[in-house]
C-alpha cells in the first residue's frame, strides 16, 4: 500500500527470515563466525541462543546460503518429536529410504549409513534444529549418539542446536553433561542497542530501495524503548508506522506516529512492560524534586 509512496520496490519490514535483509551487527557478525568456526573440521556441537525475535533464525539461513554445494543439511523446525519420530525426520530431510515401522535401531542404522556414503564421496552432513529448547533430555542424548560416527580427523555429523536461553539451562542438566563437553563453539545473541536500531532500519530501507531516512531521532529513539531493540519487534512496529506515515500524507515517521503504531502492532505484554517502566520512572520524581525543593526553600529563608 505505501510501497509506491516512499519509493520502495518491497516491504522493508517483514517478520519473515530472509537472509539478503540480515543487519550484521556486531553481536551478528560474532554470532555467525562462532557458528562457522564450530561447523570448522572438528565437526561436533554449535550452539545459538537468544531472545525471542532477536535474529537467530535469519543468522542460520544466512550460514546455510554460505555452505559449499557437498554439503547435506537437514533442517529440523519441529524438535517437540520423540526419539523415534525426530529420527524419521532427519530420514526424511536426507532422503533417507526406510521402512514404515522402522524400530530406532534401523533409523539410526540407516542414518549412520547415509553419514558415511556423503563422507566417502567428498561431502559433509549437517543437522540443524531450530527451537532446540523443547528438545527431550532422551532426544538430545540420543543426538549425542548419532555424533560417536567419526574419523580420526572428524565427526561425520554436525549439529546446531538453535533455541531460546532456556536451552543453556536444559544443556546443565547432569544426565546431558556428555553432550555439553562436545559443543565446540557457543554463542548468546542480545538485541540490538540503540544506535544500532537507527542503523538496522535504515539498512533495511536501503534493501527495498529507499535511499533516504524516513524516521526522524526522536521516533527512532522511542522505538527502541518500546521494542528494546528486539528486531522482530522492530519490524512490526516500523511496517505499521510506515503504514501511519502513508495514511497522514507524511513523508517522515514521527513520534506521535510511532506512538499511535505501537498501540495496533505491539503485543500488550510489551506495552504493559513499557507502561510499567515509565510509570516508575515517575514515582521517582517526588524523591528526586522533594530534597531539591526543600532546599531551594531553605536558602530562600536563610537569605530572605
Amino acid at each position: 500500500m505505501y510501497l509506491g509512496y516512499f519509493g520502495l520496490s518491497e516491504k522493508p519490514f517483514s517478520i519473515a527470515p530472509n537472509p539478503e535483509y540480515l543487519f550484521l551487527s556486531e553481536r551478528h557478525k560474532e554470532a555467525l563466525a562462532h557458528l562457522q568456526y564450530g561447523l570448522g573440521d572438528a565437526g561436533g556441537f554449535v550452539l545459538l541462543t537468544g531472545e525471542v525475535g532477536t535474529g537467530k533464525t535469519t543468522i542460520t539461513r544466512t550460514l546455510l546460503d554460505s555452505l559449499p554445494n557437498n554439503t547435506e543439511v537437514a533442517f529440523i523446525l519441529n524438535p517437540t518429536l520423540s526419539a523415534h519420530e525426530l529420527l524419521a525426520s532427519i530420514c526424511d530431510e536426507l532422503k533417507v529410504e526406510i521402512k514404515h515401522e522402522a524400530s530406532l535401531k534401523q533409523l539410526t542404522d540407516a542414518i549412520k549409513t547415509k553419514l558415511l556414503s556423503n563422507h566417502h564421496a567428498g561431502g559433509h552432513t549437517m543437522l540443524i534444529i531450530d527451537e532446540a529448547q523443547h528438545l527431550a533430555p532422551e532426544v538430545l542424548e540420543q543426538l549425542r549418539l548419532l555424533t560417536n560416527l567419526e574419523t580420526n580427523h572428524k565427526k561425520l555429523l554436525q549439529i546446531v542446536l538453535v533455541g531460546q536461553p532456556e536451552l543453556q539451562l536444559l544443556l546443565q542438566r547432569t544426565e546431558l553433561r556428555q553432550l555439553a563437553q562436545r559443543i565446540t563453539a557457543r554463542y548468546h545473541l542480545l538485541p540490538l542497542t540503540e544506535l544500532q536500531v537507527g542503523e538496522y532500519l535504515q539498512h533495511r530501507l536501503h534493501k527495498a530501495g529507499c535511499q533516504r531516512g524516513l524516521f526522524e531521532p526522536n521516533a527512532v529513539k522511542l522505538m527502541f524503548e518500546l521494542t528494546a531493540g528486539v528486531p522482530r519487534l522492530l519490524n512490526l512496529l516500523a511496517d505499521r508506522c510506515l503504514l501511519g506515515a502513508f495514511s497522514q500524507s507524511q513523508m517522515f515517521v514521527t513520534k506521535q506516529i510511532v506512538q499511535q503504531a505501537a498501540k495496533e502492532a505491539l503485543p500488550l505484554a510489551v506495552l504493559a512492560k513499557e507502561s510499567s517502566r515509565t510509570h516508575s520512572l515517575s514515582k521517582l520524581w517526588p524523591v528526586v524534586l522533594c530534597p531539591s525543593l526543600f532546599a531551594i526553600g531553605f536558602l530562600i529563608g536563610f537569605y530572605g
